[in-house]
């Protein structure tokens, strides 16, 4: 591989594990580049990544009045972004919040943002706040000023590559619930993380990698930054409630049924977890990653299962097959 420089932000490239379906592209940045391995657009401007800044009297900063979403760049293609955009779009609709740009607009600052970084494998964020007012700390919002922020960043993994291959372990988080739908919007990607960082604190406390949250009734929801599936008796079951439709999920579930893997979405239980056969979550930063073990129970045998192996694997071929699912990156510099 060839030699990628260390970013400002950041390796540009992680370890991987040999002969598995993720492989880094072997690349190099132009010399000069001032956005090389990340770049950003704030307030109509491309800037280096390392010197993005957004006003501190920003309501999606002070009041996490904010939608999102997340993109991800492999082997320089961007994968379903235009379903990222609508999804981002309608959430933003849901909070009333207006969108400064066209949809095709906000795809192409997106893919501009890559191109820029020269990045191969890029997370490219899309966020869109309340914004602000004239004078600082405008609490009237209909006075406010809506603000629209990208940036390609180094590819950011929620699992990396190997655990990704080799699974990791989970719990089922006992101190928090997952926050209601009648409170958050589950639908809508949003930075209120509180639940979510709460069960990944209970989590390390707990030896182990990640957490599942339940909701007040008890069923399973999702995980920081993820969804959650789980297969039993040849059936693909994932959540039904509380959850962010995910893309890398509809992914998923397009290709177990591709195979001819029945799948259902429903309400799951913690016991009905505990007995799956194989767990597997989903999430752009990082496709899809075998959960083995949760709350100590080693899941089905304890190792990665042959529906979520051919999911996972899959699921990174897509990345380089010509189809609709994606576009390819001009990397050719426009400054």
């Amino acid at each position: 591989m060839g030699q990628v420089v260390e970013t400002g932000i950041g390796q540009a490239i992680m370890e991987t594990v040999e002969g598995s379906a993720i492989r880094y592209s072997d690349y190099v940045f132009s010399p000069g580049n001032p956005w090389a391995g990340g770049c950003a657009w704030i307030e109509g401007e491309y800037v280096p990544a390392a010197n993005a800044r957004i006003s501190i009297f920003d309501a999606g900063f002070g009041h996490s009045d904010v939608t999102y979403t997340v993109a991800s760049v492999w082997h320089g293609n961007i994968f379903r972004l235009e379903e990222h955009v609508d999804r981002f779009l309608a959430g933003a609709s849901r909070m009333r919040l207006e969108a400064p740009l066209s949809k095709h607009d906000i795809m192409a600052i997106m893919k501009e943002c890559v191109s820029r970084s020269e990045l191969r494998e890029a997370y490219v964020n899309v966020s869109l706040t309340r914004g602000f007012g004239s004078k600082p700390g405008e609490k009237n919002n209909q006075a406010l000023t809506s603000q629209l922020y990208a940036y390609s960043i180094p590819y950011l993994w929620v699992f990396n590559p190997a655990e990704q291959i080799h699974g990791v372990s989970a719990i089922i988080a006992r101190e928090v619930r997952r926050a209601g739908a009648n409170c958050i919007d589950p639908w809508i990607k949003n930075y209120q993380w509180g639940d979510l960082v709460r069960a990944g604190y209970e989590a390390q406390d707990r030896g182990a990698r990640t957490a599942f949250l339940l909701d007040a009734d008890g069923f399973v929801t999702e995980g920081p930054g993820f969804n959650i599936c789980m297969v039993q008796a040849g059936r693909l079951l994932t959540p039904q409630r509380n959850v962010l439709p995910g893309i890398t999920r509809k992914t998923a579930l397009e290709i177990a049924r591709s195979l001819g893997v029945e799948v259902e979405l429903c309400d799951i239980c913690a016991r009905q977890l505990l007995a799956a056969d194989e767990v597997f979550t989903t999430t752009t930063a990082g496709g899809v990653t075998p959960v083995v073990m949760v709350e100590g129970v080693p899941i089905g045998t304890g190792k990665v299962g042959p529906i979520t192996t051919a999911i996972r694997d899959r699921y990174w071929a897509l990345m380089d097959e010509p189809s609709d699912l994606i576009d390819s990156i001009d990397y050719r510099l426009d400054a």
